[in-house]
């Protein structure tokens, strides 16, 4: 577990204090936190007011910055291409120090700029501003891709005989991102972006440390649990931000979404947020009449992270499950590596038990936490709208052990189950699906 801290005690027993953060009670069912620490970074909210849309080069610098109030533009007010031409899309996370606490049903999370006693560093990364595509110009080399491009090389979804029917129609997922990959092959597709970065393995598909980084980002931000509050884009008197990002997409109806792109789950083209920039909100999108009703939906983006969840499900690496059936074990172990030259399908080697995770599904009601912050459920059975407020989906083998992947963050079909901490074990790395995509991410 954490750190503990004395009895009484309410921040750490350290003379510097420049860090903010939550805490929460595991007993108490309301998902709103209490905002611990310098009340004045609340407001300013160094860390999350770095993250910034970028284009990265395939060598992992920045070929430019982007407009902070819209993505089109180039940070000078030039025209920016957002095609992959000058390079992918991406939501450029800065470094900076995090620390967890335990104090019996008390938890608390703290960030920092700084490098606080206790405090462990969280380094630069960068994660897709939009769900992936896969760049298919050259058919024997797909490629992840961050990008809005129109082109058939990048057609969405599964690049089906039957997605590619509706290309001149309502339903086309041109523009779209990609599904029906297995993680395997998405690892495969990322790494092609080149081998700079850590260790000649900094371009990924979805990473869990990245996934991680942002949940613990918003959740401090908002200080409420809950991700699909309402949308509320005024701040509390303090100058605090309140509310949440709403349900997003999933008011949509699946087999509608199905029915209309002959079959994929990906009917939210890539880009529909370039309007709010770096700035986190909704913008309304209305479904093509081969919807099949007029319908408008809510498209939510975190600080450039368009559809953080609810629109597709993301495949991450770095992450796995060992479950072990009932007369096998009967344990539900996680997996965590950091080092992405070691990430694999195949076991656990290089892969470190972070805790164990519940034998039923249910909502998240209590996450593992521990020294780095584990977003996995520890327990559920909680409720839509009390404690985390997000759905935890697994399955037990009738014998022997099963190796499975994680992915995150629900699909459109998956309504109030959806958002930043809805996890799914019960699929190994091979699978594929028509609800699954992915992000792009880069590890310097």
């Amino acid at each position: 577990m954490g750190l503990l801290i004395g009895v009484g005690n309410t921040k750490p027993t350290f003379p510097y204090d420049y860090y903010y953060g939550i805490e929460w009670d595991s007993t108490v069912a309301n998902p709103a936190c209490t905002r611990i620490g310098r009340p004045e970074l609340h407001v300013a909210l160094p860390v999350q007011s770095g993250m910034r849309r970028c284009i990265l080069k395939d060598d992992g610098t920045v070929n430019y910055y982007l407009h902070a109030t819209d993505s089109t533009k180039r940070d000078n007010g030039a025209a920016a291409n957002l095609d992959g031409t000058d390079g992918q899309v991406m939501v450029e996370i800065p470094a900076h120090y995090r620390k967890f606490e335990v104090d019996g049903t008390i938890y608390r999370c703290f960030i920092s700029q700084h490098a606080l006693p206790g405090f462990h560093f969280v380094p630069l990364s960068y994660r897709s501003a939009y769900e992936a595509a896969i760049d298919r110009t050259t058919s024997s080399a797909p490629k992840l891709a961050s990008v809005v491009n129109l082109s058939t090389a990048f057609r969405g979804g599964g690049n089906t005989a039957a997605e590619i029917a509706h290309d001149a129609d309502g339903g086309s997922v041109l523009g779209k991102p990609a599904t029906g990959v297995s993680l395997t092959n998405f690892r495969a597709y990322a790494r092609r972006r080149g081998a700079a970065g850590r260790n000649g393995a900094g371009w990924n598909c979805d990473v869990y440390d990245i996934q991680k980084t942002c949940f613990w980002l918003y959740f401090i931000e908002y200080a409420n649990l809950n991700c699909q509050a309402a949308y509320n884009a005024q701040p509390t008197s303090e100058g605090y931000k309140q509310g949440g990002l709403g349900a997003g997409v999933t008011d949509l109806v699946a087999a509608n979404i199905t029915a209309m792109t002959g079959g994929t789950y990906a009917c939210i083209p890539c880009g529909i947020t370039n309007s709010l920039g770096n700035k986190t909100g909704i913008v309304t999108y209305t479904m093509p009449t081969e919807y099949g009703a007029t319908k408008t939906t809510n498209v939510p983006s975190y600080r450039g992270l368009e559809n953080p969840f609810g629109h597709l499900w993301s495949w991450t690496d770095g992450v796995k499950v060992n479950i072990q059936s009932d007369a096998s074990g009967g344990l539900s172990q996680l997996y965590i590596c950091e080092d992405p030259e070691n990430f694999q399908s195949n076991n656990y080697d290089n892969y470190q038990v972070r805790g164990l995770l519940p034998r039923k599904e249910g909502y998240v009601k209590r996450v593992i936490i521990g020294e780095y912050g584990e977003n996995m459920p520890a327990e559920v059975g909680a409720a839509s709208t009390t404690y985390f407020c997000d759905y935890f989906y697994t399955s037990i083998p009738a014998s022997g052990e099963s190796q499975r992947g994680v992915f995150f963050g629900g699909s459109a079909a998956n309504g109030a189950f959806a958002g930043f901490g809805s996890a799914y074990t019960a699929n190994a790395a091979s699978s594929t699906g028509t609800s699954i995509g992915s992000r792009l991410c880069f590890i310097p």
